[in-house]
């Protein structure tokens, strides 16, 4: 038992870790010329390297308190489940755990999906940044029903 409540701690730092990066990196869409993120957009021409900070759109600001919130009801869930392990009453589940695990599912999924929808099509990929929020979707959520089913036995 004691090596599958490991194993969970383990793969929620891993969400963890991809939400904080995904949420702190430059790189959400890349081009020849720069890249741009949730934060600031940055591109290179004849003058040198320049950043500007992101647009004052409400689109954007959106996905910056989304993925925020996603990182902090992540980090919660793990405070959360931290406390549980140690507090709650054998053959208990961790639902408060679960519980705050599925927010941090749905806001980074409801902010990659306005980012996709409402970015400017100006012939930019995606970045890094970008994909490792995807991929912190449905892991956060798989995290999250592991908690579900997951009861404490000793």
């Amino acid at each position: 038992m004691l090596l599958i409540l490991f194993g969970v701690l383990v793969f929620h730092l891993i969400v963890l870790i991809l939400l904080i990066v995904s949420t702190a990196s430059s790189k959400w869409t890349v081009e020849s010329q720069g890249h741009s993120d949730l934060w600031y957009n940055c591109h290179s021409d004849s003058r040198g390297y320049h950043c500007s900070q992101a647009s004052n759109e409400d689109w954007i600001q959106a996905v910056q308190a989304l993925m925020i919130l996603s990182v902090v009801f992540c980090f919660a869930s793990l405070i959360a489940f931290m406390y549980q392990l140690f507090r709650l009453v054998k053959g208990g589940r961790f639902y408060f755990t679960s519980i705050f695990q599925i927010l941090a599912s749905v806001f980074v999924m409801c902010g990659a999906i306005i980012y996709t929808i409402m970015r400017p099509d100006s012939g930019k990929q995606y970045g890094y940044a970008y994909v490792l929020a995807w991929v912190a979707f449905p892991l956060s959520l798989f995290s999250a029903l592991i908690y579900l089913i997951l009861r404490k036995k000793e």
